[in-house]
């Protein structure tokens, strides 16, 4: 195995390490995703799903759900309005509020992730994460070398076939 500067630091470098296994599990996610015929990034499920769950919000109450920067979840949202999903719009009351709201095909795509795709990546990443154990920082390696061994992605196939009803098996 390949030495690891960033692990050698244990503690010191523990948001770079959180970070780098983050943007491992979301790289393989996102990859499934499209496979699976959609070509939203990972990073903005979250988004679609507190939309999904609170209606239209503001911008500001979006970024304190997700716990994310409202520039963060501002360049989210313009990517998302581009592609059709959401819409943008200003409250009539106060113009510089912006409401962020499902449009009826970004409310066809959440039906649809909830049902097939949410749930095979919730089980999969629950499955990747079952038999970490020790200290934080022995976890985070341990995640990240099954996410590098390509573990993540196989538990998603895999959750993904048990899914499948038997007429698609064919």
């Amino acid at each position: 195995m390949q030495y690891d500067f960033l692990t050698s630091l244990g503690h010191l470098a523990l948001g770079s390490h959180l970070k780098r296994a983050g943007t491992l599990l979301q790289s393989a996610t996102h990859a499934w995703v499209r496979n699976a015929g959609c070509d939203i990034p990972a990073s903005q499920m979250p988004l679609l799903a507190a939309l999904d769950s609170a209606g239209p919000v503001p911008l500001g109450t979006l970024a304190d759900m997700l716990g994310v920067a409202q520039p963060g979840v501002s360049r989210m949202a313009s990517s998302l309005e581009a592609a059709g999903w959401i819409t943008l719009e200003t409250e009539a009351d106060d113009r510089r509020v912006r409401l962020l709201a499902l449009t009826p095909a970004g409310r066809k795509l959440v039906a649809k992730a909830k049902k097939h795709w949410w749930p095979v990546i919730e089980e999969a990443a629950a499955e990747l994460c079952a038999d970490l154990s020790g200290p934080l920082t022995d976890q985070l390696t341990r995640l990240e070398e099954k996410l590098s061994a390509g573990a993540y992605q196989a538990a998603l196939d895999a959750k993904s076939q048990q899914r499948k009803p038997a007429h698609d098996a064919a």
